[in-house]
């Protein structure tokens, strides 16, 4: 299909989207929004957010893929935007393990998958995309092609190789309460709320939807992540990257990228898409910050071009010759 901007009022949820919740198998409530495709369905795609993200965030981008022809999920992670909190600390992102989130995601993909129409496609951002790596690493969903934006498969904010960061981070989670903030302010220790935005996006206007969403449902802000969290992050990408897990990898997946990232080590996914069989690689420079499904016009409408072209691929064709196969 030939690329075709949308545009949407960015600060209301779309008349056709519902929210509403999603049980985990320990009764925790995770907050989504589905979005369904006008007619027939091309196939459905779950979308996952980062750290701290909420999914009014990225409704410009639900709406761009629903207009396509998709049925469109999304869903805030335990622990942030309107999904709880781990702790009474409202303003601190904190998990106990990454792998409650890999929990969480292998079933709510199940319930998914099973109650949408295929090919089945995931797609996450930052620390999402590092949580669906690792579910498809250990096989706990099955996506007929993945897309990892901006993915957290390496830390940056450090700036320390990632053993000695995770001894350091173990360290610092011992020298007082594991649920307190590792930093202060914004996405990155030391860097004050005023210069946030330098780390995130150069459209000004779409930076501004987050904070209005924040004022609009105040129950959604969150700020820095815990000690513990970090510790645990560096565990996961010891983890994911450990030699041989990339390698088994056979889900078609592409992998978008930035230099300029202050955010993720962009060098993780250089080297990641290096070891995945058949990855696919988007990478940019200077011109595109951290969140790239939020930046200015030419930079995203390249991003959902270039993801429009993998799936066509990727996903609708695989899907295709399978029907064909059992027809």
């Amino acid at each position: 299909m030939t690329y075709q901007k949308v545009t949407i009022d960015r600060r209301a949820i779309p008349a056709g989207a519902v929210e509403s919740r999603w049980t985990a198998a320990d009764g925790w409530p995770l907050r989504r929004i589905d979005w369904m495709a006008e007619g027939s369905p091309r196939g459905s795609i779950l979308f996952m957010p980062g750290r701290g993200d909420i999914y009014e965030k990225y409704l410009e981008t639900l709406a761009y893929w629903q207009s396509q022809g998709w049925n469109v999920t999304s869903a805030d992670w335990r622990g942030q935007g309107g999904s709880g909190r781990m702790t009474d600390h409202q303003y601190v992102g904190h998990i106990q393990d990454f792998a409650q989130w890999i929990e969480d995601i292998a079933g709510l993909w199940a319930d998914w998958a099973a109650s949408h129409p295929g090919p089945h496609v995931v797609i996450g951002h930052s620390m999402g995309g590092h949580l669906v790596a690792r579910a498809i690493q250990e096989k706990r969903i099955d996506p007929d092609a993945a897309v990892l934006s901006a993915p957290m498969l390496g830390l940056k904010g450090l700036g320390l190789p990632m053993s000695f960061g995770h001894l350091v981070t173990r360290v610092m989670r011992g020298l007082g309460k594991p649920e307190r903030p590792a930093w202060k302010v914004s996405e990155k220790p030391a860097s004050p709320l005023a210069i946030r935005q330098t780390l995130l996006t150069h459209d000004n206007d779409r930076y501004a939807d987050e904070l209005w969403w924040w004022g609009e449902r105040p129950e959604l802000v969150m700020g820095p992540a815990s000690w513990h969290w970090v510790e645990r992050a560096y565990e996961s990408n010891i983890r994911l990257n450990a030699p041989g897990q990339w390698e088994k990898v056979r889900v078609p997946m592409l992998l978008i990228g930035t230099s300029a990232d202050q955010l993720v080590d962009n060098k993780a996914t250089l080297a990641a898409a290096a070891r995945i069989p058949g990855a696919e690689l988007l990478a940019f420079g200077r011109e595109a910050r951290h969140e790239i499904l939020r930046e200015v016009d030419p930079i995203r409408d390249r991003v959902l071009q270039t993801i429009d072209d993998f799936l066509a691929r990727k996903a609708i064709a695989a899907e295709a010759e399978r029907v064909e196969a059992t027809a």
